[in-house]
C-alpha cells in the first residue's frame, strides 16, 4: 500500500476518534463546526504528510502532476472512510442529531408561517404558494429539511465537499512543496 494512502487512512483514523470522542463525552453537544473544522485539518494534513513523505522518498523528479497525483491518493483514501463512517454516525450510533435538526426546522417554519406578514411574503414569493393553505405550505416547506438531514445525504454530502476540498489542497500543497519547501531537492536531482 502507498504510504500516501496509509497516511490517509492514518488521518482519518484519528478525525473518526476525535469525532467519537466529542460524541461520548458530549463536549460539544449540537455544535457540528469544530468537528467540520477538525475535519478539514485533518485532511490537510494528510494530504500534506502523505505528499511530504512520497517526495522524501523520491530519487528522481517527478512532474507536478505526478505530484498532485500522490496528494490525491491520501486525500481520496480519507475522503471515503470518512464519508462511510459519517453514514453509519449518522444513522446508528447518533441518529438523534437528524432528528434534533428536523425539529429545528419545524418550529423556525412553524414560526415563520404563524406570522401573517411573513406567510404573505412567501406566498408572494412563490406562485404555487398563492392557493396553497397554511398546512400545505408547511408540508411543502418541511420536505427540504427532512430530505437534507439524514443519513444518506449526509454522507453524499461529506464525500463530495471532501473529494472538492482533498483535490484544491492537494494542487495547493504540490504546487507549495515543489516551489518553496523541495525547491532545492529538485534542482539537485536534476544536476546529479
Amino acid at each position: 500500500m502507498n504510504s500516501s494512502v496509509k497516511t490517509g487512512l492514518l488521518f482519518s483514523l484519528v478525525w473518526i476518534i476525535a469525532k467519537m470522542l466529542f460524541f461520548a463525552t458530549g463536549i460539544l453537544g449540537e455544535e457540528i463546526v469544530p468537528s467540520v473544522m477538525l475535519n478539514i485539518l485533518c485532511i490537510l494534513l494528510a494530504i500534506s504528510v502523505g505528499l511530504y513523505i512520497v517526495k522524501r522518498k523520491q530519487i528522481v523528479p517527478t512532474s507536478l502532476l505526478e505530484d498532485i497525483k500522490n496528494a490525491l491518493k491520501a486525500g481520496m483514501s480519507y475522503a471515503a472512510v470518512v464519508s462511510v463512517f459519517i453514514f453509519f454516525y449518522y444513522s446508528k450510533i447518533d441518529p438523534e442529531f437528524n432528528k434534533h435538526q428536523i425539529s429545528e426546522a419545524k418550529i423556525g417554519i412553524q414560526k415563520l408561517l404563524d406570522e401573517p406578514e411573513e406567510l404573505q411574503n412567501l406566498r408572494d414569493s412563490n406562485t404555487e404558494f398563492e392557493v396553497m393553505t397554511k398546512q400545505d405550505i408547511y408540508d411543502s416547506m418541511i420536505q427540504g429539511p427532512e430530505n437534507f438531514y439524514n443519513a444518506k445525504s449526509t454522507m453524499i454530502l461529506s464525500l463530495l465537499a471532501l473529494l472538492l476540498l482533498a483535490t484544491l489542497n492537494s494542487i495547493f500543497v504540490a504546487i507549495i512543496y515543489r516551489k518553496i519547501v523541495f525547491k532545492d531537492a529538485h534542482a539537485n536531482l536534476l544536476d546529479e
